[in-house]
């Protein structure tokens, strides 16, 4: 399989999943997107993006039980898989070596 890559928003919604251990669906990834990265953003580019990354293999879904304030209906909750946190770790080692080439930041400990 080739590498997959991940997009700036792929990655944010990947690294929200991660953070959401078994809470991670389409509203609560909304909700953190707002509250951690002040990102206002359509539901159904979440749920493009979840699905996306499902079928990149960084992501696995079950269904979750209903709740009456769901009117009854199921929530999709979303896993990283040990390939998504490959490809986290991959993006945040990329990262970190770009960061280290700037001259002027030569000086900075960067993490």
């Amino acid at each position: 399989m080739s590498r997959a890559y991940l997009g700036e928003f792929e990655e944010l919604v990947l690294l929200i999943i991660a953070s959401l251990g078994n809470e991670g669906y389409a509203v609560s990834v909304k909700d953190a997107l707002s509250d951690q990265a002040n990102r206002k953003v359509n539901i159904s580019a979440i749920h493009s993006a979840l699905y996306r990354l499902e079928k990149k293999g960084f992501l696995n879904s079950r269904m979750g039980g209903a709740t009456s304030t769901r009117g009854g209906k199921n929530k999709r909750i979303f896993q990283v898989t040990a390939a998504g946190f490959s490809a986290l770790q991959a993006s945040k080692d990329l990262r970190s070596s770009i960061w280290k080439t700037i001259p002027q930041l030569s000086f900075a400990v960067i993490n």
